[in-house]
């Protein structure tokens, strides 16, 4: 296993989307949100450790999640799991992740994954990471990998790459915003866009260069505590300078600027997860065409659902189509999967009306 290959897996999100399993105090990455055994946090470590050694994983994750990473994750030490002491977006935490890499291996190179997406086919993963690894050690560019889209996805942002471009790694035009559903079909139709799956490489070199070069004044803040990371002097620095931070994400901060990225077409299956109908799609049905974690179901007149429960609860549905039925101890939901974008909104009323316990 390379020695050089660092992965910093995010897990600092909520996933409102995924209430009510997903709350505050127990996001969704640390779920068994598909019924196989392992959170979602967990099959992502595996999925990097085959390629990435085990002290070379970081998680970043706010500190409220410490402990859960802690429990979820035995075989990591508490110095590979990076706390944000504020919520200041995707850019100051990788940033700070690529300048304690750097201070320990200057040759590192870096893979950055959400901690929360599915992805079948593990091996193509890992060679299509480490094709990524390779040119970035080769040269001073940013990579990222894209999605061939399936349809005209709204809920995603897009990769446009050169059409001139040739096998393998082709050259990033420009990130493109989430459009709307005409928008969508015309990039599809023109077959030089791919979807944005939020997982980047780069050396940490060329990420610290890039944040000296596009966002001088984070990289001024962050270089500052050179001399502390990695050693017991961090915990301070970062809880006195990490909420100065400008609140920003890396697209905004370094991929809209760069003229160095490349996007490899994804040899896998993937999935973000983000909703209860992106979660039904990618499980297995009965013969009704429902959906079935962890419950025992007798469904009548029932299809198109997706149901989940605690453990081996039996649950009964008549007449229900295309629902999302999520029992929790607290809290039962029923909700139509074609309103599923609004759960966050409920989610708001839901603490508005009955207040932040249920949240």
């Amino acid at each position: 296993m390379n020695k050089n290959y660092y992965a910093v897996l995010m897990a600092g999100g909520v996933g409102s989307r995924f209430w009510p399993i997903s709350t505050s105090s127990y996001p969704k990455q640390f779920h068994d949100m598909l019924g196989t055994g392992d959170t979602l946090i967990q099959k992502t470590f595996k999925r990097l450790n085959k390629f990435v050694p085990t002290e070379n994983i970081l998680i970043l994750t706010n500190e409220r999640y410490n402990d859960l990473v802690l429990e979820q994750l035995p075989m990591v030490e508490q110095s590979q799991v990076v706390l944000e002491p504020a919520m200041r977006n995707t850019a100051p935490c990788i940033l700070y992740a690529a300048m304690k890499i750097q201070k320990m291996n200057p040759d590192g190179v870096m893979i950055v994954a959400p901690s929360d997406h599915w992805i079948e086919d593990e091996d193509a993963f890992a060679e299509d990471v480490t094709q990524c690894f390779r040119k970035c050690e080769q040269e001073e560019v940013l990579c990222t990998l894209g999605i061939k889209p399936s349809f005209p996805n709204t809920g995603f942002g897009y990769i446009e790459f050169d059409k001139n471009s040739g096998e393998g790694l082709k050259k990033v035009d420009q990130f493109r915003e989430k459009p709307d559903y005409e928008t969508a079909k015309e990039f599809l139709a023109q077959g030089n866009f791919l979807w944005n799956a939020g997982i980047f490489m780069w050396s940490v070199k060329t990420i610290v260069n890039a944040f000296k070069n596009y966002q001088p004044e984070q990289h001024s803040l962050f270089e500052s505590g050179m001399s502390c990371y990695n050693t017991g002097e961090e915990t301070e620095f970062i809880r006195e300078n990490y909420p100065k931070a400008e609140n920003i994400s890396i697209d905004y901060a370094i991929l809209e600027n760069s003229k160095s990225i490349y996007v490899l077409p994804a040899t896998f299956d993937w999935n973000d997860l983000g909703t209860w109908g992106s979660l039904y799609d990618k499980l297995d049905k009965d013969d009704s065409n429902n959906a079935i974690v962890n419950s025992q179901v007798l469904s009548e007149d029932a299809s198109g659902n997706m149901i989940r429960s605690p453990k081996d609860k039996v649950v009964v549905v008549d007449g229900l189509k295309d629902y999302i039925i999520v029992d929790k101890e607290e809290v039962l939901l029923i909700y139509p999967k074609s309103k599923e974008q609004d759960i966050k909104k409920v989610l708001g009323k839901v603490k508005d009306k009955f207040g932040d316990t249920y949240a």
